[in-house]
C-alpha cells in the first residue's frame, strides 16, 4: 500500500471516528455504546472517497468531515443489520463480535436504526452551500434505500430461496445496490459540495464499487478468515451465485483488474491530483480484508 494512501486513509477513518464519537458523547446509554462500537475498527474506504474528492475541488478536510462521518455511520448501520439472525447471521464482524452477539438484537436493531438517523444529521451538517447540503442529503438517502443499498439487500435475500441461481447480469444488478451505491456516492461527494460536475468521479466510483464486490467473492473462496475477520464460503455453501462461481477465479480477478483501469482512466482530467484515488483503486483488488 502505497505510503500516502495509507496515511490519507487512516486519517480519514480517525476522522470518521472522531465525528461519530463527538455526534454520541454524553449519551449515555447502551445503544450509543453500540453504534460507536459498530463504526470504530473498519477501513475508512468510503470516508477516504469523500475527503479526497472535497480535496480534488478545494474543499478542506474540516469541511468534508461531516459528510465522511455519515457515510461511515451509514454504512455501519448496513452492517449491523445484514449481521442479524434474520438476515446473514453472522456471529464476527472485523474479528469481534456482532453487535447482536456482544449486545442483544433488540439493541443490535436500535443501534443501527440510530445510525442511520446518524448519517443524515451528520451529512447535513457539512460545510457547503445550502443547496449542496440538499443535494448530498437527497442523494444519500436515494443511495441508501429502494434503489440503491436496501434494493441491492433485498434481491440478495431473494436469491437465498430462488428456483435457480442468479445470472451474471443479475448479480450485477444486485450489487450495484448493496455495495456500489454507498461506494459511488462517497465518490461523487466532493464534487457536490462544490456544486461540480461529478460524472467523472461517478464514473470511478461505480467501477470502483463494482471491482470492490468482485474481490469480496474472491476473498471469500481464498482469503484467510483470521484476516477477513468473518465467517468465509457462506455463499458457496448456501448455493448462491456469486462472481467467481459465475465467472471462475482468474477470469474474476480479470474483471476486478479491467474495473480498476476504467476507474483510474476517469480521473484523467485530474491529473496527478487524483494520485492518491488511483491508489486507492489499485488497493480494492490488493486487500486482504
Amino acid at each position: 500500500m502505497p505510503a500516502n494512501f495509507k496515511t490519507a486513509l487512516i486519517a480519514a477513518r480517525d476522522i470518521a471516528e472522531a465525528g461519530v464519537r463527538s455526534a454520541l458523547s454524553g449519551v449515555d446509554l447502551p445503544v450509543a455504546e453500540a453504534m460507536s462500537y459498530a463504526v470504530i475498527g473498519g477501513k475508512g474506504l468510503r470516508a477516504f472517497l469523500v475527503l479526497e474528492g472535497a480535496k480534488l475541488h478545494n474543499r478542506a478536510s474540516a469541511s468534508a468531515a461531516p459528510a465522511a462521518a455519515a457515510i461511515e455511520a451509514l454504512h455501519a448501520y448496513s452492517l449491523v443489520h445484514d449481521d442479524l439472525p434474520c438476515m446473514d447471521d453472522d456471529a464476527l464482524r472485523r474479528g469481534l463480535p456482532t453487535v447482536h452477539k456482544k449486545w442483544n438484537e433488540a439493541t443490535a436493531v436500535l443501534a443501527g436504526d440510530a445510525l442511520q438517523a446518524l448519517a443524515f444529521q451528520l451529512v447535513l451538517q457539512t460545510q457547503c452551500s445550502a443547496e449542496a447540503r440538499v443535494a448530498l442529503a437527497l442523494s444519500l438517502a436515494e443511495a441508501a434505500g429502494l434503489h440503491g443499498m436496501v434494493g441491492g439487500q433485498a434481491l440478495d435475500i431473494a436469491a437465498e430461496t430462488a428456483a435457480a441461481p442468479l445470472t451474471l447480469p443479475e448479480i450485477e444488478r444486485l450489487q450495484a445496490g448493496k455495495t456500489g451505491a454507498l461506494i459511488e456516492w462517497s465518490a461523487m461527494a466532493g464534487a457536490r459540495m462544490a456544486s461540480a460536475d461529478p460524472t467523472a468521479l461517478q464514473i470511478y466510483g461505480r467501477a470502483l464499487g463494482r471491482a470492490f464486490q468482485i474481490w469480496d467473492d474472491v476473498l471469500d473462496v481464498e482469503g484467510d478468515a483470521a484476516k477477513v475477520g468473518k465467517a468465509l464460503r457462506k455463499d458457496d455453501a448456501a448455493g448462491k451465485a456469486t462472481f467467481v462461481s459465475l465467472l471462475g477465479l482468474d477470469q474474476a480477478k480479470r474483471r476486478a483488474a479491467a474495473l480498476v483501469e476504467e476507474a483510474c482512466d476517469a480521473l484523467s482530467s485530474y491529473e496527478t491530483r487524483a494520485d492518491c484515488l488511483r491508489d486507492a483503486a489499485r488497493f480494492v483488488i490488493a486487500r486482504e480484508t
